[in-house]
């Protein structure tokens, strides 16, 4: 039975339909919370009839047993005699003669304000992971305010009171509890719902405030967070540096012959070609060719280009999609061809070279990635610009293939992080790429493709 919302009555699962009377007969005794009500006091409260007849205390006394007798033969859909087991009858002596009482006797699992009052209680000594499981069973029950049909009766006051004031509980102890463990994406709109159902509380606008403080201290500048249904992955925007993304791996594009001299003529000291040699390899560059050399040496050079007609930077170039992945510390920067340096030392690229190369990229952080975060720049938008794509295509690009990628392996990375640079946001349209991404979610999760024999 439930009465945290308008009453309704389960018997074996099925619903049972009550006259509006006799489901307010019911809710008064389920406020009674136990204690036996004599039937001049549920006619008095449930039909609340002022005018006095001849014989009336004979003629309530019958409409209250008439009640009585349709709930009973309610419950009995449970089993012969079920009905007497849940309303017991009574007599109270009195100055006037014996009166008969009634009393509700329904346990914790038939009640649904009894089962909440419980969960909350067992979750007030729990430790937080039970405790947050506890409580957002306990707030799963709550349809609505407790015993609607007759919250505004002074008989009702108590229970509603004491419901509601648990409820409040329930929800602080729901925020502190998803804090404790770090949740607090899931703590937020526990915290919005209190702040926004008791607006004079100062106690609930302070743990918003806190709670928006300690998100904005561990997000900074993201922008876009979501969640793809079905798997642990998340997708996010932020702006920022790609090279204080501390804990992630990171994703930085080459052009085919892998050079790493920032000298401004082969590689601008501005580009993340030119910072990845500056910020993690101390400006020693040749370190870093010593890494990619190794790596290279499982890749079979596309050609092999002749000093007189390339005089600068190296000459041997690969495939486009070529992928290295360069150990630096306990993670990975995975250093990816998606460009032609040109022997005119310009980076020429386009949108099927930069697909390619994000189509090959994504098995290798599976492969190499340690199941860490992976950071990416907007790939295709700096000096080896992809002049058909605009910025939010390039966006779009890099998520869609991420996406397509776990279809093959769900377990790629736990988060692809897409770092944009200050100056791309105005002219990048972030509502696209939530939109994308409500579509891979529409379409279900992604699944691992059957492999032919």
């Amino acid at each position: 039975m439930s009465v945290l919302g308008p009453v309704r009555l389960d018997v074996n699962g099925t619903p049972v339909r009550l006259t509006p009377l006799t489901a307010r007969l019911l809710v008064r005794l389920v406020a009674a919370e136990g204690e036996a009500v004599t039937a001049r006091r549920l006619y008095q409260d449930v039909w609340q009839q002022t005018v006095e007849l001849p014989r009336q205390e004979l003629r309530n006394r019958n409409e209250v047993q008439k009640r009585i007798l349709e709930l009973r033969r309610a419950f009995d859909l449970a089993g012969p005699g079920y009905g007497a087991r849940i309303i017991h009858t009574g007599q109270l002596p009195s100055a006037r003669g014996a009166q008969s009482t009634y009393r509700l006797d329904l346990s914790g699992q038939e009640l649904d304000s009894a089962e909440f009052t419980r969960l909350v209680g067992d979750a007030l000594h729990a430790a937080p992971a039970s405790a947050v499981r506890l409580l957002t069973d306990a707030l799963r029950l709550w349809r609505g305010g407790p015993l609607t049909e007759v919250a505004d009766e002074e008989f009702a006051s108590a229970p509603v009171r004491r419901l509601t004031r648990l409820r409040e509980t329930a929800l602080r102890e729901l925020v502190e509890g998803h804090t404790a463990l770090g949740r607090y994406d899931l703590a937020l709109p526990v915290a919005e719902q209190s702040a926004r159902e008791r607006p004079d509380d100062p106690e609930a606008a302070a743990v918003l405030a806190r709670l928006n403080a300690r998100l904005r201290e561990r997000y900074g500048g993201e922008l876009l967070r979501h969640t793809l249904r079905g798997l642990r992955v998340d997708v996010v925007v932020v702006r920022g540096d790609l090279f204080e993304q501390e804990d992630a791996n990171l994703v930085v594009g080459f052009s085919d012959t892998f050079d790493t001299f920032a000298d401004d003529v082969v590689i601008s000291r501005e580009s993340v070609q030119g910072q990845l040699v500056d910020r993690l390899f101390e400006g020693r560059h040749r370190l870093l060719d010593d890494k990619l050399r190794r790596g290279l040496g499982e890749f079979t050079p596309l050609s092999t280009e002749s000093f007189r007609m390339k005089r600068r930077g190296r000459r041997a170039r690969f495939p486009i999609g070529t992928v290295v992945a360069v150990p630096v510390g306990g993670r990975r920067v995975f250093a990816v061809a998606y460009s032609r340096l040109g022997n005119d030392l310009r980076a020429r690229s386009g949108p099927a070279d930069l697909r390619l190369s994000l189509e090959r990229l994504w098995p290798s952080v599976a492969l190499h990635g340690l199941f860490k975060p992976v950071a990416i720049p907007l790939i295709g938008a700096g000096l080896a610009r992809i002049v058909e794509l605009d910025r939010t295509q390039l966006l779009l690009l890099i998520v869609e293939t991420f996406t397509q990628s776990l279809r093959q392996d769900p377990a790629v990375s736990p988060e692809l992080r897409i770092v944009l640079r200050a100056g791309d946001l105005g002219r990048t349209d972030l509502s696209a790429v939530e939109a994308y991404l409500r579509g891979v979610d529409e379409r279900g999760p992604a699944a691992p493709q059957a492999t032919p024999h």
